[in-house]
């Protein structure tokens, strides 16, 4: 596989994390190390979690994320009526799953944004829309942490 960086146009090293992370490894990552920008890869693999980021862009996804989390994680707090699923089956426990939460989350930020749903994940925002995922959740996550 090769990935190259968007910012100067250079093939990306697959590498340990450690490199970055100041000693610590948390798995392997494909890394620009002139313009450092790197991004992780989906464990067991070399396919990139998103696109390469750079200092800029990934203090502005921790920014989206901070903003965006509470949103979908509020659902997995969330009862559903009656405590049943479309099956009349107990739903067995108190919310929705991870992964039907955050992909409800994702799907209505979608429509925030005005993308589909298959384009709308964090890890390939540009800065421009990470700060417009910040814009528009922060309101609801900002009266989620007021209600907690």
């Amino acid at each position: 596989m090769t990935v190259t960086c968007p910012y100067c146009s250079s093939p990306a090293v697959l590498t340990d994390s450690v490199e970055v992370y100041h000693g610590n490894s948390f798995g392997m990552i494909w890394l620009c190390r002139p313009c450092q920008a790197w991004v992780g890869v989906h464990k067991g693999t070399d396919k990139p979690l998103g696109r390469l980021a750079n200092k800029e862009l990934r203090d502005w996804k921790i920014k989206a994320h901070a903003a965006f989390d509470p949103i979908w994680e509020a659902k997995l707090r969330h009862r559903r009526a009656g405590g049943k699923g479309k099956s009349g089956k107990d739903s067995g426990g108190p919310g929705y799953k991870k992964e039907y939460a955050r992909g409800a989350g994702y799907k209505w930020l979608a429509v925030q944004l005005g993308i589909p749903k298959a384009d709308c994940h964090i890890g390939m925002f540009d800065v421009e829309t990470c700060k417009r995922v910040v814009e528009i959740c922060k309101p609801y996550a900002d009266r989620l942490r007021r209600a907690a």
